[in-house]
């Protein structure tokens, strides 16, 4: 519970939004080693590519669409760390790309691949401090966390996989629907995306025990942990 007059509490709200810029700056890392993102990302990156609007003004709005969704179904998933992810997180992702865009113009695989690793490292430290603040999930993590929910039979972890799946197949849609050319394709899904599936939450775990203030939330919701 937060509490306007307890210091703890906006301790809380300064490692959520440590956590979002560093999971902001990670996408954007991301995206300059075109070798693929995390399959919200995905989604959001077909997305942009077809409609003419920033990437950050973009990912305020599509959050707010799942925000409405959650907001109707289950509002309890949604606290102030969902505000501060939807308002913060694409915008520092834009500047972020343009900042390492403009550093690194061109990139081999090699140095684009360190790129990326140190954007998962960042990226899951990041969403270690999100997490641990327990002051809500992105409005992505609520979409599955509310079908799992409604749906009991269906295991949260399924409803991840499903809902990971429809976001890359979306957006390597829309990506190739924009007439986008094939050789930019690595910006929506690739090697990246297989690896942010199958590394992002041991990662996330491991800062997350290590954390001083730790309460480890990952160790009890698993497959809740895998986007900043």
């Amino acid at each position: 519970m937060f509490s306007f007059k307890d210091k703890r509490s906006w301790g809380r709200v300064l490692m959520s939004c440590t956590g979002v810029l560093l999971g902001g700056v990670s996408v954007g890392m991301c995206r300059t080693a075109a070798l693929g993102v995390d399959p919200f990302q995905s989604f959001m990156s077909g997305l942009s590519s077809l409609i003419p609007i920033s990437f950050g003004t973009l990912y305020v709005i599509a959050n707010a669409v799942l925000l409405a969704f959650s907001l109707i179904f289950d509002r309890h998933k949604i606290g102030l760390a969902t505000i501060i992810n939807l308002t913060l997180l694409g915008y520092a992702a834009e500047y972020s790309e343009l900042f390492f865009s403009r550093l690194f113009p061109s990139l081999g695989f090699a140095p684009a691949f360190l790129l990326f690793a140190v954007a998962i490292v960042i990226m899951c430290f990041g969403s270690a401090l999100y997490f641990n603040a327990d002051l809500g999930v992105s409005t992505y993590d609520a979409v599955a966390l509310v079908i799992s929910e409604k749906q009991s039979r269906v295991p949260f972890r399924f409803c991840r996989i499903i809902s990971d799946l429809v976001c890359v197949t979306v957006g390597v849609s829309l990506y190739f629907l924009s007439g986008s050319p094939a050789s930019g394709l690595g910006s929506v899904v690739g090697i990246g995306t297989v690896v942010t599936a199958f590394f992002m939450g041991p990662l996330i775990s491991f800062f997350s025990r290590r954390l001083p203030f730790s309460k480890d939330p990952i160790s009890k919701k698993p497959d809740a942990g895998e986007e900043a």
